[in-house]
């Protein structure tokens, strides 16, 4: 039995509207198959658009960023729903609530296979919170399923050179991602530059993927060879 954390980026639930229903059934699929061999999995689901969308419009009446990453959290435990209700009318055996803190999820996981959350506290993202749960739950290892392919050298939407990575240590990642400090409310990275400074810390591997392709998903919780970038100490 494994335990393993995995970080859904928000803009999976907001593709076409077929594709992230199939998308959906076929994530659902996945974590039935993975509890059935008797893993333990824990799912933390970031914003997405709802997130970005919301610190805009309030963004014009409201400077403190602390608040506007509230109204990030919020649209993350929306997210979180639609993950735990599809789970749960699945009859997986999935925790009862959306845990509020990384303290909870891992007393949820120890008692259910499943646990799903969204974001905790102004500050840290859902892959800071995935990878701090990761830790404090002993998994294997903490999966970052976003919409980019590889961690590239540099943001390949405006250098075409940037040179994507097959494998990578956790030093080098932070090298890329830059110091652990917190971007500011809706901002995104490959990975969260926090988190990153978590995972270095606790030698915590990462498997980066994209995680619009659920396959790629799949062949990652099963421990098998996947098209991604995969990061370990």
């Amino acid at each position: 039995m494994a335990t393993v954390v995995l970080a859904l980026g928000g803009s999976l639930l907001r593709p076409e509207v077929e594709e992230r229903r199939d998308w959906l059934r076929e994530f659902v699929a996945i974590v039935r198959d993975r509890v059935s061999s008797g893993d333990r999995i824990a799912v933390v689901v970031g914003g997405g658009a709802p997130a970005r969308e919301g610190i805009e419009i309030a963004s014009h009446s409201i400077d403190d960023i602390e608040h506007l990453d509230r109204i990030g959290i919020a649209a993350t435990r929306l997210n979180a729903t639609i993950i735990r209700e599809a789970l749960a009318d699945d009859g997986i055996p999935v925790s009862g609530s959306i845990p509020r803190s990384v303290e909870e999820a891992v007393v949820d996981l120890e008692r259910r296979s499943v646990v799903v959350m969204g974001g905790t506290v102004p500050g840290h993202t859902t892959d800071a919170v995935a990878i701090m749960l990761a830790v404090n739950s002993g998994a294997r290892k903490c999966v970052i399923a976003t919409k980019v392919a590889k961690v590239f050298s540099d943001d390949p939407r405006s250098n075409p050179d940037a040179e994507p990575f097959d494998c990578l240590t956790l030093g080098q990642l932070q090298e890329i991602v830059g110091p652990p400090e917190h971007k500011g409310a809706g901002s995104s990275q490959v990975v969260d530059p926090v988190g990153v400074d978590v995972a270095v810390r606790n030698s915590m591997p990462l498997d980066i993927l994209d995680g619009r392709d659920s396959g790629k998903i799949r062949k990652s919780l099963e421990g098998e060879e996947f098209e991604g970038t995969i990061v370990e100490g």
